[in-house]
């Protein structure tokens, strides 16, 4: 005798509807129809895959076992009001399944069936749908945004904490050329250590928002990291084993050096708090070739060569549930040691601005395993200047207009701090608080031997300044001042042929930039 086919699979006057089965089997859409008490009849294949090897869909199934426990009364209500002829919203919910992702989230919709001519009175079509990847994706664009408005935030955050430092440091500076005592020597060591502590944060807040100067060159980057070796070996200890697997051949790629360094740094002390008792730590390079984009928004990957970076820990791992959280900027599960919630949001920052993508992957008790993904480079490797053989060329001489120097910034502290060092380091100094005051200057007569000018002011800013009596003066020496990072100036300071200083700064910075654009001015150190 053949199968009996239910009658809301029959097309109006008795025959199979193959052309429904052969359509409600291929949907990609989980797709059930119910009985009036919630039981399944028949289950397309999309739903048996979403609903996991753990729970076959076989018919008289409670659909409710679907989801987990806490979703079901909500779900029973879904399912009255559709058979009441209503059409509730959707109800999201999470699958019963244990081996589903925590986040894994669907969306359940009901509607009264009313195929076969009504030979299933009563009955309900149930669709599924996984919402999960779109949500994923939601949140990462919105914590792109978010991030996007820290990095903003961070430029200017920048420019005023340094600009504080700055006073912080050169007062301190001041007080030590005076004459201190050892007692407030050491008292006065302790300030400037905390104040050089609140610019490295600063730093890291500026690598985190991509706007730290970089200087990138092609790296090698199995040389990087065998030249890290002996330093890491000694960060690790005795207790944390360091296992080298490096591909051969090498691949290259473009990083900042430094940033480089910062980046491993950064990970492998992650790893060293994660195996307080002892472990291994494996760093491994590989390569990878990928066809076509993976990820979504900014921190996708798109398809291309990349060279493969892995730092891996034997430690304790990381809980699920911090997981998604683990590289936003102040998110920190160490706050009572000191924890700044900094470290990985600033690899994060460095790798993105290297081009590359990070993902993580971990299991608490086997431990952590981060995988970096960097643009393959097939140029030459280079050296960081001053490791060539040759001596970089030397800039051209220029000539300074006998006069003073002139010195321009707003903030009253940092002026008169800059001019006390400048006229102890034997100088003329002439202080305008404005770029329309050091023009005014200019235009009663006063001639500078060189402007040193903080770039970020009200009105007409220091680049502008600088342009202006360059036009005057084609060789007057410039040297500009920020508290922002030197990428945010604009046009880079050197291609004009300006100096440029981070603040904050030591003043022996202050007086080196300037006895190498004034030679022979100062009359004292």
């Amino acid at each position: 005798m053949a199968e009996r086919r239910p009658g809301w699979l029959a097309r109006r006057g008795g025959a199979p509807g193959e052309e429904f089965q052969a359509l409600f089997a291929a949907l990609p859409e989980g797709l059930a129809l119910l009985d009036a008490a919630g039981l399944v009849q028949v289950a397309n294949p999309a739903l048996g895959r979403m609903a996991g090897p753990a729970l076959p869909l076989r018919p008289g199934l409670p659909a409710a076992l679907l989801l987990r426990e806490e979703a079901r009364p909500s779900f029973a209500a879904l399912l009255s009001r559709a058979l009441a002829g209503e059409t509730p919203p959707p109800l999201a919910a999470a699958p019963a399944d244990p081996l589903a992702a925590a986040d894994t989230s669907w969306e359940l919709a009901a509607e009264p069936w009313r195929g076969g001519g009504g030979a299933a009175g009563g009955a309900l079509l149930l669709r599924v749908t996984d919402r999960t990847a779109a949500l994923r994706a939601e949140a990462r664009l919105a914590t792109a945004g978010r991030f996007e408005t820290v990095g903003k935030l961070a430029g200017g955050i920048a420019h005023d904490f340094n600009n504080l430092l700055a006073i912080i440091l050169g007062s301190a500076a001041a007080l030590r050329e005076a004459g201190l005592t050892a007692a407030q020597a050491e008292d006065l060591g302790a300030l400037e250590d905390a104040a050089r502590r609140g610019a490295g944060l600063v730093a890291q807040l500026l690598a985190f928002a991509q706007q730290q100067p970089v200087a990138p060159l092609v790296l090698d980057l199995n040389a990087a990291l065998r030249g890290m070796a002996p330093l890491l070996r000694r960060l690790l200890g005795g207790r944390i084993a360091l296992e080298l697997a490096l591909e051969e051949p090498g691949r290259r790629v473009r990083i900042d050096p430094g940033q480089l360094d910062q980046l491993v740094l950064n990970l492998v002390a992650n790893a060293c708090q994660a195996m307080a008792e002892g472990g291994r730590l494996r760093l491994a390079t590989g390569h990878a070739v990928v066809l076509r984009p993976e990820g979504e928004g900014p921190g996708g990957l798109p398809p291309g060569r990349y060279a493969v970076l892995e730092v891996a820990d034997s430690g304790a791992g990381i809980p699920p549930e911090i997981l998604p959280r683990l590289f936003e900027p102040f998110f920190t599960t160490r706050p009572e040691k000191g924890g700044t919630g900094l470290g990985l949001a600033t690899v994060q920052g460095i790798v993105a601005q290297a081009g590359g993508q990070i993902t993580v992957a971990s299991r608490v008790g086997e431990g952590t395993s981060f995988r970096i993904h960097l643009p393959r480079q097939e140029a030459p490797a280079e050296l960081p200047v001053g490791q060539e053989g040759a001596a970089p060329p030397e800039a051209a001489p220029v000539q300074a207009a006998p006069g003073p120097v002139l010195l321009v910034d707003d903030e009253a502290p940092l002026a008169r701090l800059g001019e006390a060092l400048l006229r102890r380091a034997g100088y003329q100094v002439v202080v305008a608080d404005s770029a329309e005051s050091a023009l005014e200057a200019v235009e009663k007569g006063l001639a500078p031997a060189a402007l040193v000018s903080d770039v970020a002011m009200p009105g007409e800013d220091g680049l502008a300044l600088a342009r202006r009596l360059r036009q005057r003066w084609p060789g007057l020496p410039v040297l500009l001042l920020s508290g922002y990072a030197e990428s945010l100036v604009g046009t880079p300071p050197a291609a004009e042929g300006f100096r440029f200083l981070a603040k904050p700064f030591a003043p022996a910075a202050l007086r080196q930039l300037l006895a190498e654009m004034l030679p022979g001015v100062a009359q004292s150190g």
